[in-house]
Parts: structure tokens; sequence; C-alpha cells
């Protein structure tokens, strides 16, 4: 089985460049994206007055998640992420589906957040921009690592600025009211779950720093310290933005929202907010995006090493040190779709995938001994039962859709097993 070489200076090798804060900047560009603005008021709905402890059940999984994360990057510093874990923990299948899952539904989350950038710049010509977005951030990445991590930087510091706008006209304003954070009887187990699945999609950027390890310096030190970081500033923002929101909406109006932020500015008798909103859902997007692209262009240049994939896109740029021409597929396969198809309302196979792919995670923590930092045995058992309680506490339409992506990529690696015994 082919793997990178950690030796400096051989060409197929990405350039370690990443310090704490660049890979701290791009956890959060992934977590503090588009999701703030839209996640809020579906979790709602299916929560009710439970919204927060659907919050705080998602970030009790995004936890475990990250630290089992965040052990096996520290000893596996390749791009590739989970699929390289599983890989060398559990097997190739199994490193494989969840490359897999996370390609084919990393994808259309690229193309859904691109369209989304577009929706909030110009709805007349959402397919445009969305392809043109698609077109300039590819090429960013192409400039090199440090450059998608500066544009993140600038990208996180505008949407901060734009939510602590929103959460300080709301809890200012006279018509906050504290009892509207009360749980009340409408709150259901099912909800709550359903709630934490959909909100628990907020949090999964900080796989994006595990996936970038080969291009982290000191990752041993680097990645355990930058994911959880990461994590807990995303905590701590979409707990205060939740409680500004709810406070001014309550659930029922939260629920019925449908550009909450805009509508919790509205409520606080802040109008002059809502284009200032707008143009932060669309810069969130746009980072969101980013993240996205940079995160599927290095599980393909890992898949394709083993030749899971077409082997010609594991070429390194020689002077850029990026996979260049993983990179430019996946904008070309994004950009396409963005220009065809709305996918928006289409990619419940995303969020069941996802989920598959930290099972998958934690799972290969389980199989760390403690001399190759095994994190508590409680963290990757949590971990695996909550992905799973979450992928299939999702809408019948997401499970039965993410499923038929899972079952379509085993068929896959079957027929291509199969073949190469016959030949």
């Amino acid at each position: 089985m082919s793997k990178p070489s950690t030796a400096g200076g051989v060409p197929d090798e990405l350039r370690r460049r990443l310090g704490v804060s660049d890979a701290v900047v791009i956890g959060l560009g992934s977590m503090i994206g588009a999701g703030i603005f839209a996640a809020l008021a579906p979790a709602a709905r299916a929560a009710g007055s439970g919204l927060l402890l659907g919050l705080a059940l998602a970030a009790v999984v995004a936890y475990c998640n990250a630290t089992s994360s965040a052990r096996l990057a520290a000893r596996y510093p390749a791009s590739g992420g989970t699929y390289v874990y599983g890989r060398e923990r559990l097997g190739a299948f199994w490193g494989y589906l969840a490359g897999w899952g996370f390609v084919v539904g990393k994808t259309a989350s690229c193309a859904a957040m691109a369209l989304t950038v577009g929706s909030y710049v110009w709805p007349g010509q959402a397919h445009a921009v969305a392809v043109a977005a698609v077109v300039a951030l590819t090429a960013v990445n192409y400039a090199g690592v440090r450059k998608s991590a500066l544009l993140t930087r600038v990208i996180v510091a505008v949407v901060l600025a734009v939510l602590a706008a929103v959460v300080a006209a709301a809890l200012t304003s006279g018509t906050a009211d504290a009892s509207r954070l009360d749980v009340g009887s409408d709150t259901t187990v099912g909800g709550v779950l359903q709630a934490a699945g959909l909100l628990f999609f907020a949090f999964a950027g900080y796989a994006r720093i595990a996936t970038l390890g080969e291009e982290v310096r000191d990752p041993a030190r680097t990645i355990p310290r930058a994911i959880p970081i990461a994590l807990g500033i995303t905590l701590v923002v979409y707990a205060v933005v939740a409680v500004a929101v709810l406070t001014v909406l309550g659930p029922k109006g939260l629920a019925e929202a449908g550009a909450p932020l805009s509508e919790a500015a509205r409520a606080a008798g802040a109008d002059r907010l809502t284009p200032v909103v707008r143009a932060g859902a669309a810069i969130a997007a746009l980072g969101s995006l980013l993240a996205l692209i940079l995160g599927v262009s290095r599980t393909t240049l890992a898949m394709a090493r083993d030749r899971h994939l077409p082997h010609v896109l594991a070429a390194v740029h020689p002077r850029h040190k990026v996979p260049h021409r993983a990179e430019l597929l996946v904008g070309a396969v994004v950009a396409a779709v963005s220009a065809t198809t709305d996918v928006r309302g289409a990619i419940g196979f995303s969020s069941f995938s996802v989920l598959v792919y930290y099972a998958v995670a934690n799972a290969s923590a389980w199989t760390l001994t403690p001399g190759e930092g095994r994190p508590h045995r409680l963290v990757p058992a949590v971990g695996s039962a909550g992905c799973l309680g979450l992928a299939f506490a999702l809408p019948v339409s997401s499970v039965v859709s993410g499923a038929a992506v899972i079952a379509a990529g085993a068929a896959v690696y079957g027929l291509r097993r199969a073949l190469a015994a016959r030949g």
C-alpha cells in the first residue's frame, strides 16, 4: 500500500507550512460557516424549546469525535483524515468506505454551499455566481495552503464581527426575554436527537485540520492543540448566538424563521443589520466552501495514492506543493454541478455519510494502544454510539439516500476487488 513519504524534498510530498494558529483558523472557517445562519431554524422545528439540549448533545458527540481524530492525526499526519485512519487501523475496506462517503457527500456539500453564496449575492443569477465562487476559491487553493489560510483569517474575522453585532443587538433590546430559554413540554427525546443531528454539522469542520495533517508543522503537537481550541471557540460562539436569538424570537418564532439571524435583528429593532447579516451569510458560505474544497481534494489525493481513484490525481505541484490535479478536478466537478443543478435540498445523504465517516474514526481510535496515545475508552465508545444514533435520527429521506450512497461505495469496492482477483 503506497503511503506518502515523510522525507523532505520528495516530489509527491505536501509541504508542512501550517502552525497552530493557521490550523485553528482553518477549523474555525470550516465550522463558523453558513450553518449558523441556517441550521438554527430546522433544529428548533425538531426540538422546540429543547434546542439548547440538542446543541449540547451535538457538542458532546463532536468533542468525542474531535478527540479521537486528534489522537489519530497525531499518529498518522498524512492527507486523507479518516480514510487513512480506517485503512491503517481497521483495514482497507473501512478506510475506503470512509473516504468514499466523505468525497461523494462533501462534493455535493460544496455545490450546495456555492449555490448558497449565489442566492445571497445575486439571487437572480445564483448559478453563475456559484460557478464564479468555485473558480475563484479553487484558484486560491491552487496558489498554496498558506494563501487559503490567510483568506480564511479574513473571512472568520468578518463573520465573527457580524455575529457579535447580532448578539449585541438581541441581548440589549427591550424584546429580549430570558424566560424564552425555558424547556417546555414540547420537547421530546426524538426531537432533541434530530436537532442534534442537524446541529452536529456545524461542528464537523474540525476534521479539516486532521485532513490537512500532511501540511501541518509538528503535527504530533499542533493537531491535538488546534482541534480542541477550534471546537471550543465554535461551541461558545454557537451557544451565545443560539441564546441571543431565542431570547428575542422564542422557540416557535425561531422554528418559523426563514432567515433566523436577520429576523432576530429585526425583532430587536435593528433593521439596519439585515443587509449586514445577508453579507455575513454570503461570506460565511465562502469560508465553508473554501475549507470543503481543501478537505475533499486532500482525501481525493490520499485515495488516488492507493489507486482507489485514478492515480494521476496523486500528483503534487512542484512549486506550490498542493495536490493540484485533485483540486482542479474537484473544482471542475463542483462548478459543473453548481451550474446545472440546485442540490441545496438534496444533500441529506451528506449528513448521513459524514456521521458514518466519524463512526469509522472513533472505531479506529478504539484500536489505539496506550503507548500510541489512545484516549479514554469512553471517548470513542460515546463517539461511535453518538454518530450512529444521530445518523439514524435524521429524517427518513436522509437515512435512505445516505445508506444508498454508502452501499454504492461498498458495491464499487467489491466489484474492483473481484475484477482484480480475476485479473
